[in-house]
């Protein structure tokens, strides 16, 4: 119950960063352009907190002044407010098409306004989601940005991998002349190639030999096309070098036979039976062949050792019967060989940071595409669900890890933002590019049946990525 109330809150801040910084996007340029903002909402449904802004004046619109239209109603100042359903927002405008606007006022209202500047204002929240992603990058590379090195382990056998020539120990450099630092850089470039028809290039270098650099080509058709939970890199045969894992507890579960022989969690074992174990791996292996049997442990506990019984429950297997005594692994400190951190001055950070706002973009753009063409599955949709669990995981790594998720997520609701689809920013663009080839705007019939279309879409996608959402429970 506390994850799910912290879920529950995470998914709340990240939703309601990603919203003010969009809608501020539109709200900073409207007020650029000379546009009467009347209402700024993060949130949608009943207001909770509301505070009124000062009114513009036509000679200056920034003063205190008050401004009247000629049925002598004031222009009053934008209203700042925080509603209760806190999963979007919105700036409303002062615009002909929803209001009467007095002959006095009509320079503030947004369809009064050239193509140009309604365009931009339009584009504005999508290019802040950008742009927010932007600073967290840089914050980040001027902080470090940590990963496991990709250093690969044997291939598995018969696997693309080892056909192509992989070995124990290599590292890899690069894939399609991208460089990758860490393991997670490498898993990026590969679902860059899904769906993908040809031969993946990795660059890499021998473990035996730091000054030899080979180039190896991995062929692949259709590369995982359409699959629900795709996994590039084991489809390959590629995996990390994995270092050796003390046995040290995690979560033990309560009720288990752990937990009732008295084992508890950061507890590590040193004896099985008299033997002495020195990896996770050898400490699965004797569980899991003594079922139903005592198993006498010896463990360490801060600075004492204590000798504990446990008698592992015996658990059905296609493969046969195990045993189980109900315990997870530890947290894990990867060997210093085996880490990378990527750090740069705060006055050339920006340069990877841009490059890596606008490699994010790109992926997320052709992902959609690959979605379209049913290359990619939708079953890769995520809906607010699998983002409130990710963001409290997240939150929970430290803020490192909270602020590229948050960079991640932004780039994604500004590249959605920018879809051709009516009551989307990028449906109005659209509207816009006619207007502009055309020379007149859009006809409202037409607007009122794409925004109709628009919803029946939305809705689609929506209760699609929901579902997967429950699927994924």
């Amino acid at each position: 119950m506390i994850e799910f109330f912290q879920s529950v809150l995470a998914l709340i801040v990240t939703i309601s960063i990603l919203v003010t910084v969009h809608e501020f996007g539109h709200f900073y340029v409207a007020k650029k352009c000379g546009v009467h903002v009347e209402r700024f909402s993060v949130g949608f449904g009943k207001v909770l907190f509301r505070l009124q802004g000062k009114a513009p004046n036509p000679d200056n619109r920034y003063s205190t002044a008050e401004v009247r239209s000629v049925s002598n109603e004031p222009l009053v100042g934008t209203e700042y407010c925080i509603a209760m359903i806190p999963l979007g927002g919105y700036v409303k405008m002062l615009d002909e098409r929803d209001t009467f606007v007095a002959d006095d006022l009509l320079e503030f209202a947004f369809n009064r306004k050239p193509l140009w500047q309604r365009a931009l204002i339009v584009a504005a929240g999508p290019l802040a989601n950008f742009i927010l992603a932007f600073f967290v990058y840089w914050a980040l590379f001027v902080a470090g940005v940590g990963g496991i090195a990709p250093i690969l382990g044997e291939p598995l056998p018969g696997s693309v991998a080892e056909r192509a020539g992989f070995k124990a120990g290599v590292e890899i450099l690069s894939v399609d002349d991208r460089k990758t630092a860490t393991w997670s850089e490498v898993n990026l470039a590969l679902f860059d190639r899904l769906g993908d028809t040809g031969a993946i290039k990795m660059t890499v270098r021998p473990e035996a030999d730091l000054g030899k650099v080979e180039t190896l080509s991995l062929p692949v058709a259709l590369f995982l096309a359409g699959e629900d939970e795709p996994r590039p890199a084991t489809a390959l045969g590629l995996g990390l070098m994995q270092p050796v894992i003390a046995p040290i507890l995690g979560e033990v579960s309560s009720g288990s036979p752990a937990d009732l022989g008295g084992l508890k969690a950061g507890d590590q074992v040193i004896m099985v039976d008299g033997v002495a174990v020195d990896a996770w791996s050898d400490f699965v292996a004797a569980v899991q062949a003594r079922a139903g049997q005592r198993l006498a442990l010896r463990v360490k506990r801060g600075q004492s050792d204590l000798y504990l019984e446990v008698t592992p429950e015996a658990i059905a297997t296609p493969e046969g019967t195990i045993g189980r005594i109900g315990v997870a692994i530890g947290p894990q400190q990867w060997p210093a060989s085996m880490q990378r951190v990527t750090r740069a001055p705060v006055y050339t950070a920006w340069l990877p940071a841009l490059d890596k706002t606008f490699e994010m973009i790109r992926f997320t753009f052709e992902s959609i595409g690959k979605m379209v063409q049913g290359l990619v599955s939708t079953s890769n949709l995520s809906g607010p669900i699998t983002i409130a669990k990710f963001a409290n995981q997240t939150a929970g790594n430290g803020l490192e890890s909270f602020l590229g998720f948050i960079a991640l997520v932004s780039i994604s609701l500004g590249v959605l933002n920018l879809l051709p689809i009516p009551m989307l920013d990028g449906g109005h663009l659209l509207y816009f590019l006619i207007e502009g080839l055309t020379g007149k705007p859009v006809s409202e019939q037409i607007q009122v049946w794409g925004l109709q279309i628009g919803m029946v879409f939305l809705v689609g996608i929506m209760m699609l990525a929901f579902y997967n959402d429950l699927l994924r429970l």
